[in-house]
């Protein structure tokens, strides 16, 4: 595996050492913050990190605001910690364009396997492989999209779900089967969760989001006009 540089950003020392040892044990890279504003500073110094661990509570500027600002600019995976389990804080973090969710206490092994496989989808694609449907151009390699030749900026997540969705043309989707497929591991959220995706997803298709057809009771669609 290449040095490919992780971003791990927790107030808690302790917390931060446990997470770097076992990701470095792995081969990452891993730089480290101990609060939102040194990880904004970290984040626009170094163009090569590939992905980011984020804690929610942190002083200056917490989890939240982090992943906004980052959005702003940036589609790289984001892997967001917390000690809270409450349902709205995990849909406030897909609103925000996270793409894990990970509850404290949480197994460090769990966590790097996670990692692992979000880098391999997006880091182990063949290059010059490109998908198109009805004006949507999908560059995998360079995890780009573009409409109508124009580059939309999309999350990691959200360029996950458009992939999927362009490769199952015409096939009705439970939100399950996605889930299963999208996330890639055994989620124990809410459907909800494809539905926040989906609305992100369509409002950033413009027009052509419409392709993505909404199957009551069951999931999505996607199919070109």
């Amino acid at each position: 595996m290449d040095r490919i540089k992780i971003l791990v950003v927790d107030d808690e020392s302790r917390m931060r050492k446990l997470v770097r040892d076992f990701l470095e044990r792995e081969g990452f890279w891993v730089l480290e913050a101990g609060d939102g504003l040194e990880a904004m500073d970290l984040f626009y110094q170094d163009k090569e990190i590939a992905l980011m661990i984020l804690d929610v509570m942190m002083p200056k500027m917490d989890g939240w605001q982090v992943c906004r600002e980052v959005r702003q600019t940036s589609g790289i995976p984001i892997i967001m910690l917390t000690a809270r389990s409450e349902e709205r804080d995990e849909l406030q973090g897909f609103e925000l364009g996270v793409d894990e969710y990970i509850s404290k206490p949480f197994s460090p092994k769990i966590l790097v396997a996670r990692v692992t496989a979000i880098l391999r989808r997006s880091h182990a694609l063949d290059a010059g492989q490109t998908v198109d449907a009805g004006g949507i151009s999908i560059d995998k390699a360079a995890h780009q999209v573009k409409i109508d030749g124009k580059e939309i900026e999309l999350s990691y997540k959200e360029f996950e779900l458009l992939s999927y969705f362009i490769e199952n043309q015409g096939i009705a989707l439970s939100r399950e089967k996605i889930l299963n497929n999208v996330w890639n591991y055994d989620y124990f959220g809410d459907a909800r969760t494809i539905d926040t995706h989906v609305k992100k997803l369509r409002s950033k298709l413009g027009e052509k989001g419409n392709y993505i057809r909404t199957i009551w009771g069951m999931g999505y669609k996607f199919e070109v006009e």
